[in-house]
């Protein structure tokens, strides 16, 4: 779906208040200078003042501000960015994942393998916007979070939120927000979810229909003991992140995630929150996934019974890597890893890097898996091809960490034995003949046969 191109479709969508569409792209009314997602529930403009855009950026750069009401910069990501394996996808994932903050454009392009004018051209063309504007548009993201769930210096969220400078902060969130720091931490101070000193209490959207039972059933029947844990109720790991440490406590509700963020340096908050979303896997577009596989009368029962199933994936892609090759054996290499302090509960390490793991393993096989781009910006084609071509790599590992560490949604073997064993139990004789008509979404095909 190119929304960008569809204005009927926005159109109905901003009527209907359709939060299926949060994400997918952005409305502004040229009468109140304000952008919204497609379902605020305060905004009913005439047609003609409507104008769509398909990012927060483009819609900040055309000169709107974000609606104090809905929140249009906390609306969950496009599924697109995690849906395809394209140039703007791969670069939309690594400007999420902080890159350009920390690398500049000329470190995305170099990941990318693309020059830096080919970058720009592209996502202009498709966002509305250049890739310092999207970093911008995150950076003031970051910012509002750190402003209203935490009582840091205004000067100090400044730098952590990635701004080069105070002046370009407070310009930066006036314009953005209509409103200068001091007074959005004042509104804040109405409302804030009490936390942990040193922890800043957050809420993951996402869309519509969520499994969550069957999502943290998973995480909790994989966790690594020291570096994860199932307490209350809440799933809780540590991460390994650019700048430090830190630990996340996740909770299912209703209409969100409760994320209980704990981190060494603030610097790394939108990086923290897009791991952690790209984990529970909160971007994705349930309902189209659902209505393909519903189309197959064999898993229509199986969807109607829970539908809104995620496929769980990974908030480190070396980490899930070597797991997936060591099997039981990783649990052995978590003393290698740096350890934490964790008052709140049993966590104790952070999971070594996979270059430590190589050095204490050894062995060709993990040694080359040091080698794999296997992160959110990698090229699917190529990574899947490296693994392949390593001995002791079968297809049913590599599929699996391209199902949950690269993220691609129609990974898919038929070799799993508990997925062929449930398609026996349906009457599926030939599961990868019958699988074609699941695609794009065999990944998630597998997660209700398993």
């Amino acid at each position: 779906m190119q929304v960008h191109e569809d204005v009927e479709s926005y159109v109905r969508a901003v009527r209907a208040r359709d939060a299926r569409f949060d994400g997918w792209f952005y409305v502004a009314v040229v009468t109140t200078g304000i952008y919204c997602r497609p379902s605020c529930s305060v905004m009913s403009p005439k047609v003609e003042n409507m104008r769509f855009y398909p990012s927060a950026a483009a819609a900040q750069q055309a000169g709107f501000r974000a609606c104090r009401r809905c929140r249009p910069d906390a609306s969950p990501g496009s599924p697109q960015w995690n849906e395809r394996a394209d140039l703007v996808a791969r670069a939309m994932r690594l400007v999420a994942d902080g890159v350009v903050d920390r690398e500049g454009v000329s470190g995305l392009a170099a990941r990318l393998g693309y020059s830096v004018r080919q970058i720009q051209r592209q996502l202009q063309a498709e966002l509305g916007a250049g890739p310092l504007a999207i970093a911008r548009a995150q950076r003031a993201q970051t910012a509002r979070l750190l402003i209203e769930t935490t009582p840091v210096p205004l000067g100090d969220v400044a730098f952590a939120a990635g701004f080069a400078s105070v002046r370009t902060f407070n310009d930066t969130v006036r314009e953005v927000f209509g409103l200068t720091p001091s007074e959005l931490r004042q509104r804040a101070r109405r409302t804030r979810q009490s936390a942990a000193p040193g922890t800043m209490a957050l809420r993951l959207p996402f869309r519509q229909p969520l499994s969550a039972g069957d999502l943290f059933r998973r995480l909790a029947a994989e966790a690594l003991p020291s570096v994860e844990e199932w307490r209350d109720g809440t799933y809780r790991r540590t991460l390994r992140l650019p700048h430090g440490h830190g630990i996340v406590a996740l909770r299912p509700s209703p209409k969100h995630i409760d994320c209980r963020l704990t981190l060494a340096d603030l610097r790394d908050l939108a990086t923290a929150i897009t791991r952690c979303r790209w984990l529970l896997d909160l971007d994705a577009d349930p309902v189209a996934v659902d209505e393909q596989l519903r189309a197959d009368s064999v898993l229509e029962p199986l969807v109607d019974k829970d539908p809104g199933r995620r496929v769980p994936r990974t908030v480190c892609a070396d980490e899930f890597a070597v797991r997936a090759v060591l099997g039981s054996g990783a649990a052995g290499l978590v003393a290698h890893g740096t350890p934490i302090s964790d008052p709140a509960g049993g966590l104790t390490h952070l999971f070594p890097d996979v270059i430590t793991v190589a050095a204490r393993v050894g062995g060709d096989l993990v040694h080359a898996l040091a080698e794999i781009d296997l992160g959110i910006g990698s090229d699917w084609v190529q990574a899947r091809a490296q693994l392949s071509a390593l001995p002791g790599i079968d297809a049913l590992t590599v599929e699996t960490i391209a199902m949950r560490a690269l993220g691609d949604p129609d990974a898919f073997s038929p070799a799993d034995p508990v997925v062929r064993r449930t398609a026996r139990s349906l009457g599926l004789s030939d599961l990868a003949r019958h699988s074609a008509a699941w695609r794009p979404w065999r990944a998630y095909a597998a997660k209700y046969l398993s």
